[in-house]
């Protein structure tokens, strides 16, 4: 599942990296949560969509968004990381994931009627070390085939690199909002070792 993410590149970083001649006016967040209004990318431009599709959904798996939501279109949502949580008894533990080697992640989407959701897949190495569902991830060259409708995309993690550290229980309440949500935090010994 992903429950939460954070957008907070420069708007000129975004133009570049999915080709817009402009971004629209956002906010950017350390903390975006379901139900808000969020930057997508739908034939390749730039628009606004609330968070859950159809007002319910606000993920869905990709081993089966191809045969139940078929007459949705396909979107991405910029992102600059991730959250997941780790469970250990009765504590959880959120850990941020970001892109290794570049600015921002596109996380794979549908959308209808303004309103969308990320889709989840099988978790990589880094994330499987946290949770058992990460957001589909979409490659910067594969950004028109995702849109296109291509179904091969929704099999397989992309083969982009994460980094991840333990970040503070803050981001848990959706109205905390600040760059410190993504500071690295230190954990007590032997706790999610």
């Amino acid at each position: 599942m992903c429950g939460r993410y954070a957008l907070h590149a420069n708007p000129d970083v975004i133009a570049l990296q999915f080709g817009f001649q402009s971004v629209p006016d956002f906010t950017a967040s350390f903390n975006i949560a379901p139900a808000a209004q969020i930057l997508v990318v739908r034939d390749r431009r730039a628009a606004r969509a609330r968070w859950g599709l159809r007002g319910k959904f606000v993920n869905l798996r990709a081993e089966t968004v191809a045969t139940k939501f078929r007459s949705s279109g396909r979107c991405l949502v910029p992102a600059s990381g991730f959250y997941e949580w780790k469970s250990e008894g009765r504590r959880k533990q959120p850990f941020y994931f970001r892109p290794a080697n570049a600015p921002l992640l596109a996380l794979a989407g549908v959308w209808e009627r303004d309103t969308c959701s990320l889709i989840t897949t099988e978790p990589d190495a880094v994330v499987g070390k946290v949770h058992d569902r990460m957001p589909l991830l979409v490659p910067a060259e594969s950004y028109d085939d995702w849109q296109a409708g291509d179904e091969s995309l929704l099999f397989g993690p992309a083969k982009i690199e994460l980094v991840a550290h333990p970040v503070s229980l803050a981001v848990n309440q959706a109205a905390n909002d600040s760059p410190r949500l993504i500071e690295p935090v230190e954990l007590a010994r032997g706790l999610f070792d």
